[in-house]
């Protein structure tokens, strides 16, 4: 079912017309859990810490409970999948990645700043306008290292350990962890089980990318290694450090550092200090990069299947 859902959405991503049509299971899950939020997210500290979790706990059973039941209705062999695999489509974000790197690569080549700026700002949460061309390249490849690990292998991973459920619940915990997982006043109680949840179910898939990254470029593997081990402890997150300082390795660059939300300069640490900074042809290596990583998790689900 991985394996179908992942070659469909290499072919057709999430096309605008079923977007305008229905929406998108994310963006269904986002609505419910905003909702709820609004609703839930007052009063003590400890009354926001026991609504967040139990907010948690029902957007999560909003993904499972469907997708357990669907997955009990699929019948056994190539229908069955088929219709798993369709149904497991619009959870893993493929092309969608790629094609929004793709769109910062495409102006930054071209030396319009401004444009990549706007491009960058679909995908990241930082000021864009704080950004000179190696801020914008940096922004990007970060962004799509850490995507790979929550937006395709995480899911992947999760699809083929526990079916449609798997791969529901999965995508219910992250959708949440974007949405009220921040550390800021208004999230900090609310969004903390949340947050802690993601965290826990990215601990192998953040790893395991870093790794797939590492083998995709056989040339830098050691590299890319050694500085993942040196440096993925760094990072803010305890999992996106992974697939970050896996990529900065395996491209020869610097990532993460200092960097601006709004008004607050976050003091972030760098993942391979000492590197050069990233430029614009180094976006189509690092989806160059990012098309290997996809082609050999591709052959390992594949692989799974024969077993």
């Amino acid at each position: 079912m991985m394996l179908i859902g992942m070659a469909i959405d290499v072919v057709l991503g999430w096309p605008d017309r079923i977007h305008a049509w229905i929406g998108h299971p994310v963006t269904w899950l986002g609505r419910a859990t905003s909702v709820l939020e609004t609703r839930w997210n007052q009063g003590s500290e400890r009354r926001r810490l026991r609504m967040g979790a139990l907010t948690t706990g029902v957007i999560v059973l909003l993904a499972l409970v469907p997708a357990a039941t669907m997955q009990m209705l699929l019948s056994d062999g190539a229908i069955g999948w088929l219709v798993g695999g369709v149904l497991a489509w619009p959870l893993i974000a493929l092309r969608s990645m790629h094609d929004h790197v793709a769109a910062v690569a495409r102006p930054l080549e071209r030396g319009d700043l401004d444009g990549a700026r706007r491009a960058v700002a679909m995908i990241v949460g930082r000021d864009p306008a704080t950004l000179d061309t190696a801020g914008v390249a940096r922004a990007s490849i970060e962004s799509l290292a850490e995507n790979t690990s929550d937006g395709i292998i995480a899911p992947v991973f999760w699809g083929v350990v526990g079916g449609l459920p798997g791969i529901a619940a999965y995508k219910a915990i992250n959708t949440l962890d974007s949405m009220i997982g921040h550390r800021n006043e208004r999230f900090e109680a609310f969004g903390r089980v949340a947050a802690r949840l993601d965290d826990v179910v990215n601990v192998i898939p953040a790893r395991l990318t870093g790794v797939l990254f590492a083998i995709a470029g056989p040339r830098n593997a050691m590299r890319s290694c050694r500085v993942m081990v040196r440096d993925a402890h760094r990072h803010r997150s305890p999992n996106a450090g992974w697939p970050e300082a896996a990529m900065a390795g395996a491209l020869g660059l610097r990532l993460s550092g200092p960097r601006a939300y709004g008004m607050t300069l976050s003091a972030e640490a760098w993942l391979n200090a000492g590197a050069p900074d990233p430029g614009p042809k180094d976006l189509g290596r690092a989806l160059s990069l990012y098309r290997r990583v996809m082609a050999i998790l591709a052959l390992a689900v594949g692989a799974i299947c024969l077993l």
